[in-house]
């Protein structure tokens, strides 16, 4: 996959190139909401050369068979940041790996599920242009690659289901009992066992006969656009994600590899109207405890890069910045770093995942906590990546998502969403924030009047 090759065509819709593969084993779509800063490109693949699949318990080291997968090429200088390579998800549990911890292991998940994509299909929302970009030994072996990805893309998509997609409302997990969990791990802050740490909760159901994953994915895109948007259909599962947050990103500049990451933590609802929302917005901007657990993961975000960055690269151009999205607004910072001689994706996912902004400070303890708290997570506070052949990285925080599994009866469904606890955190405010945090995507489930009513 050494040599590159890029076929310009008319533009589309993502979502309608990726329902044209949607139902093929390893489809992966990740959809840019588009424009300015929440993200100029969109892209779709499938038919992986490749896979890799790691559980719990394996043996084998993930980073190392991960950077093993990840090719060597040539890189097109005016191209998309993404032009084909490795992408898949990484689940809350390879954080075990990661930290050396002893973490239950998830029954149906992985750890890691990748692939390599011989060809992309990237779409620039800004200048509204479509590229299929394919890889190969040879020129005309690239070029074939990057026609059968389009043509492929084009096939008959269908008519994608509106109202309710769940037999029933969600079934939200004990709101007394996630209560509970806030005041036990307010005590232990005040027990000077941890700083600051995530809890979540689950909301569970079924998809109504014949609709699929895809479904979700359009309704989502329709209603709430999200900046990480992704799709990744496995075998017998998928993840569908409307995710607002990046985890790390890295980008080849003249000074070397860069790694940034934009952490989220503080969130306020959306206002019934102009006055109300911008009220909201300016409360969460001045809430001294949404600013102290944002710096918290900052100064946590900060050692994690730290540990494979040049010494002095590590900097903060930006913290506090207020970003509005379809239900909420989100206090997000800023942490960049130039990555060391000799460290590369795989070398940084080690050393930083799982993300900081999911789990708490000190990360490690957090995440015993949160384990003694908490069923195994799955793909939720993992995420979705992509791994470029110019050593180029990419990947989300996978909040908003909905983990999917398929059976005899058709698609099971859960939706979790977490809070940031902290010393002075009221359990009943953290439990409303999480119901703030999953309203979009229990919208597009359920129907906004099933949703409103439940």
């Amino acid at each position: 996959m050494r040599r590159v090759a890029e076929i310009a065509a008319p533009w589309r819709d993502p979502l309608e190139a990726l329902s044209a593969l949607a139902e093929e084993p390893w489809a992966l779509g990740l959809l840019s909401g588009g424009g300015g800063r929440r993200g100029r490109w969109s892209y779709v693949a499938a038919r992986p050369t490749r896979t890799l699949t790691v559980r719990s318990g394996e043996p084998s080291d993930p980073f190392a068979a991960l950077a093993a997968l990840i090719p060597e090429g040539e890189r097109l200088e005016a191209g998309p940041p993404f032009q084909g390579g490795v992408a898949g998800l990484a689940a809350y549990e390879l954080g075990a790996k990661a930290q050396d911890l002893a973490l239950p292991a998830h029954p149906d998940w992985p750890d890691l599920a990748c692939a390599l994509y011989p060809a992309v299909l990237a779409f620039d929302h800004e200048r509204r242009e479509l590229r299929a970009i394919g890889r190969g030994e040879t020129p005309e072996a690239a070029l074939s690659r990057a026609r059968a990805l389009l043509a492929a893309s084009e096939g008959a998509s269908g008519t994608r289901r509106s109202g309710p997609l769940t037999q029933a409302a969600l079934r939200a997990s004990d709101p007394a009992r996630y209560e509970a969990a806030v005041a036990e791990v307010v005590g232990r802050i005040a027990a000077g066992e941890i700083f600051q740490a995530n809890i979540a909760r689950a909301w569970t159901g079924r998809l109504g006969p014949g609709v699929s994953p895809l479904d979700l994915m359009a309704a989502l895109a329709k209603a709430s656009p999200a900046p990480f948007a992704a799709y990744l259909r496995l075998p017998g599962a998928a993840v569908v994600s409307n995710s607002p947050e990046r985890f790390i990103a890295l980008r080849r500049t003249p000074q070397g590899l860069t790694a940034e990451t934009r952490p989220i933590k503080g969130t306020r609802p959306r206002g019934a109207d102009a006055a109300q929302d911008a009220r909201l917005a300016a409360e969460l901007s001045a809430s001294a405890k949404d600013r102290a657990e944002n710096l918290m993961i900052v100064d946590l975000m900060r050692n994690d890069l730290a540990r494979v960055c040049q010494p002095g690269s590590v900097k903060t151009p930006e913290l506090f910045a207020i970003e509005s999205f379809a239900n909420v607004h989100h206090l997000v910072s800023t942490v960049t770093g130039r990555l060391a001689e000799g460290q590369g994706t795989a070398e940084l996912l080690r050393a930083a995942f799982p993300p900081g902004s999911i789990t708490g400070a000190p990360k490690i303890q957090a995440m015993k906590v949160i384990a003694a708290l908490e069923p195994p997570r799955g793909p939720y506070c993992g995420s979705i990546f992509w791994a470029g052949a110019d050593g180029a990285f990419d990947s989300s925080v996978l909040i908003r998502t909905a983990a999917l599994l398929e059976d005899p009866e058709g698609w099971r469904v859960e939706a979790r969403a977490g809070a940031g606890i902290v010393a002075d955190s009221q359990p009943e405010a953290e439990r409303a924030e999480t119901e703030a945090k999953v309203a979009a995507l229990r919208a597009a489930l359920e129907g906004p009047s099933l949703a409103a009513a439940s």
